[in-house]
């Protein structure tokens, strides 16, 4: 941890964005089930009233800022015109066979000005070549082609251990496709990746949750830990992946018990982002092709409780040193306490700090921890101050404040 290290452009661009919204769809959501053979017919597959437009405008209006799409799950069902295999959207009576869910996802992102990022399954159940590692790696590198050159700019390619576990694929021909193609491109979690998976499926990022890594786990199925290329950088943001329904990533008729509340969601909300990770909320695409009426409606009323949570600060101050002090115009109800740490200039220097808030003239700790980072949120006993006071108890250098917020 002593080591130094700060995110590129790419990462920094990616960790400022803080959440982004994955949506699961494809032959699974025609079978009521999250994992397929590889057997499911095509035939099956047939979102007639498909609107890309509302996936993305959702993602927007809750304050999502890149939008991920699974272009191919374990199934092998491809949502793209591919070249590679029958088993996709061409053999689907879908738009006569002629439709392209990535084409449209893409452009719908454009559209709306979110970015876009897609999920290709590295195990494939339906590819009779998958048990031939060396023509498996070759169909995995093609695919990956065909979907990095014909949709426009990708902001995270989405790599999945689950079934991958004990396998190795060519890695370094994978990363040279995703350089070539789309050089500022988020790698997720395998090969060289850029940002790492933050190791649960709950949305929660352990704390502290430090950027500089240099493993993660493989999946849910094993403890095992992923071996990364060698030039892997060290700084690897983590991620954390959640479904809007608990435990169930892809659409299921009937399926209100499961969904989570607001409470659930903005806890989540305060152990990712507010651990310094991005968060990745899920919300399945049903067999319409659309979001359903009440999922639109909790991820709007969780983006709006974001809102008013965090739009409007009593007061905001910046600076260096090991101490800092933010006085506030009016004696307040301080509830939050947001520090961002300049990672663009100096990475996570901080390694433990307490907050102090001033109540009648008398300093009072009021929080304390140790990573910061990204963005730490910290909230506290609600309390009437006039002041609030960061103390920095151990740094690796000159602590570098891009923001002390106060809510």
């Amino acid at each position: 941890m002593k080591q130094e290290c700060k995110p590129s452009k790419q990462q920094m661009k990616w960790q400022d964005m803080e959440m982004g919204m994955f949506c699961h769809f494809g032959l699974n959501t025609y079978y009521d089930q999250e994992w397929g053979t590889g057997d499911e017919s095509p035939a099956r597959f047939n979102p007639v009233e498909l609107d890309a437009g509302q996936w993305v405008r959702t993602a927007k209006e809750a304050g999502f800022q890149y939008f991920i799409l699974t272009a191919k799950h374990h199934d092998g069902f491809c949502l793209w015109q591919t070249e590679t295999t029958e088993h996709s959207v061409k053999n689907s009576p879908w738009k006569g066979g002629k439709g392209d869910v990535v084409a449209e996802c893409a452009a719908a992102c454009q559209r709306e000005g979110v970015a876009f990022g897609i999920y290709l399954s590295p195990w494939d159940r339906h590819e009779p070549c998958y048990s031939d590692k060396e023509a498996y790696d070759r169909f995995y590198i093609r695919q990956w082609t065909e979907l990095l050159t014909r949709y426009g700019p990708v902001a995270e390619v989405w790599l999945d251990g689950a079934g991958s576990e004990g396998r190795e694929y060519d890695w370094p021909g994978i990363m040279d496709v995703f350089h070539k193609y789309q050089p500022d491109a988020m790698i997720f979690n395998m090969g060289r990746p850029t940002i790492r998976w933050v190791g649960n499926e709950l949305g929660i990022a352990p704390y502290p949750c430090w950027n500089s890594a240099t493993e993660a786990r493989v999946s849910m199925f094993t403890k095992d830990m992923l071996t990364w290329l060698p030039d892997t950088p060290l700084w690897v943001p983590a991620e954390c992946d959640v479904p809007l329904h608990k435990k169930h990533w892809f659409w299921h008729p009937e399926d209100s018990a499961t969904l989570r509340t607001q409470e659930e969601l903005m806890e989540i909300y305060c152990c990712s982002v507010g651990r310094g990770a991005n968060l990745l909320l899920n919300v399945a695409a049903d067999h319409r092709g659309l979001f359903t009426d009440e999922d639109v409606a909790q991820v709007r009323e969780f983006g709006a409780a974001v809102r008013r949570k965090f739009a409007n600060p009593l007061a905001h101050t910046e600076g260096r040193g090991e101490e800092l002090i933010l006085e506030l115009p009016a004696v307040s109800q301080i509830r939050h306490v947001v520090l961002m740490e300049d990672i663009a200039q100096g990475g996570e220097r901080i390694r433990e700090y307490a907050l102090d808030i001033r109540e009648n003239g008398a300093w009072t700790e009021a929080a304390s921890g140790s990573a910061v980072g990204h963005k730490k949120l910290d909230m506290l006993q609600s309390a009437a101050a006039d002041g609030v006071r960061l103390r920095v108890l151990r740094a690796d250098n000159t602590p570098l404040i891009r923001a002390m917020t106060v809510y």
